[in-house]
């Protein structure tokens, strides 16, 4: 099961699942409201025996923690992922998980290729592939995220203004969590909110709502939005934050970090998918990156690529000369440049062609707001 991300391709050309037909494993992480729990397990009860006859649908497991009891997993396998992305992505998904909706505060949702698998039927299982990326990403004890949200044509320069001009919140949230960046990008009237905390995300982002600039900002924006909002109403609130969210569909570091990467400059692309194709593009931007980042004296450090429907944000830390490699900046290497360029909604050209290229990414480039870094970081 997954209520948070609705990602479909639908163009026949372009592929959209592992091509080794490898099976996928999804792990939906949930934190319920306090005393909600009857309620979301008759919730779970209600819709179960309808997941389980979804096309592709193989088994899944509801898992509560022992630690804290708001917090839950569910667990699930499905044939492959073409299937799972499917039903997402459909109407009959959106009603289905609706029960669910009233006792839960917050999902994360992660998804992996099975790789292998130990049991006496399963000695050996597929090849490692979209998995793979996801491997590289763990393991660190940093977690980054990203939200996305519209506001009004014509109120641009006074959001810059709002998100920019408000002192930064104090980057100790406990002996375990760090804030360490938050940046923030706009392109036209998009705002892409990159951030980068040490520890536990959840006690980041409830230190951060606290503190009274935060809170006066974010007041002071809410006439700006295109989506309204009522931060005063916690379930309203929670609402827009989880419509807002985006889907991490890929991260990694460089394999060999060099000193000054962590002073690397951070920047946003947005980029014009065409409708339903902004799955395959993260495709080809995340195997792009991956072969990029393996190489110690490339011009990237670190990549980040998010997905939310028809939106996919890059968010990316670039090296001292990296001006100098406009596919490496865009993301597109020369063998999927084709390809890619059939992803995208409308002409863009030869993307072989640096001219064609350059053009491309000043059309994608977000326009950076603000940059904080926790001294402490």
């Amino acid at each position: 099961m997954d209520t948070t991300v609705q990602r479909h391709v639908d163009r026949a050309e372009e592929p959209k699942a592992p091509a080794d037909g490898s099976k996928l494993r999804v792990l939906l992480m949930l934190e319920i409201h306090e005393g909600s729990q009857q309620r979301f397990l008759d919730a779970y009860e209600s819709i179960r025996d309808q997941v389980a006859q979804v096309p592709g649908h193989l088994r899944d497991q509801l898992c509560q923690s022992i630690d804290d009891p708001t917090q839950w997993l569910i667990t699930s396998e499905w044939a492959d992922a073409d299937q799972f992305l499917a039903w997402v992505d459909s109407p009959e998904h959106q009603l289905m998980v609706k029960p669910l909706h009233g006792c839960v505060r917050g999902t994360r949702s992660l998804r992996y290729a099975v790789a292998r698998e130990t049991g006496p039927q399963h000695p050996v299982a597929a090849s490692v592939t979209r998995g793979s990326r996801a491997a590289k990403a763990a393991g660190s004890d940093i977690t980054r995220c990203a939200l996305s949200f519209n506001v009004k044509p014509g109120s641009e320069a006074e959001v810059a203004r709002i998100l920019s001009g408000y002192e930064s919140p104090d980057p100790r949230v406990d002996a375990n969590t760090t804030l360490r960046r938050t940046t923030v990008f706009m392109r036209d009237n998009v705002v892409v909110r990159a951030i980068e905390i040490k520890g536990d995300m959840r006690a980041a982002l409830q230190h951060v709502a606290r503190q009274p600039q935060v809170r006066a900002a974010e007041e002071a924006l809410n006439a700006h939005l295109v989506e309204s909002r009522d931060l005063d109403n916690p379930e309203a609130a929670r609402e827009f934050f989880m419509r807002a969210s985006l889907a991490e569909d890929f991260r990694m570091t460089a394999a060999r970090p060099r000193p000054g990467d962590d002073e690397a400059e951070r920047a946003a692309f947005l980029y014009p998918v065409a409708h339903g194709s902004a799955d395959a593009a993260a495709r080809l931007l995340a195997r792009h990156d991956e072969a990029a980042l393996a190489d110690d004296d490339g011009p990237l450090a670190a990549s980040a690529v998010y997905v939310r429907q028809d939106l996919l944000v890059r968010v990316v830390d670039l090296r001292s000369g990296a001006e100098a490699h406009p596919a490496v900046m865009l993301g597109v290497a020369p063998a999927d440049a084709e390809r890619f360029a059939r992803l995208l909604d409308g002409p863009v050209g030869d993307l072989t062609d640096e001219a064609a290229l350059r053009r491309l990414l000043a059309g994608c480039a977000m326009t950076p707001i603000t940059d904080r870094r926790a001294a402490v970081a």
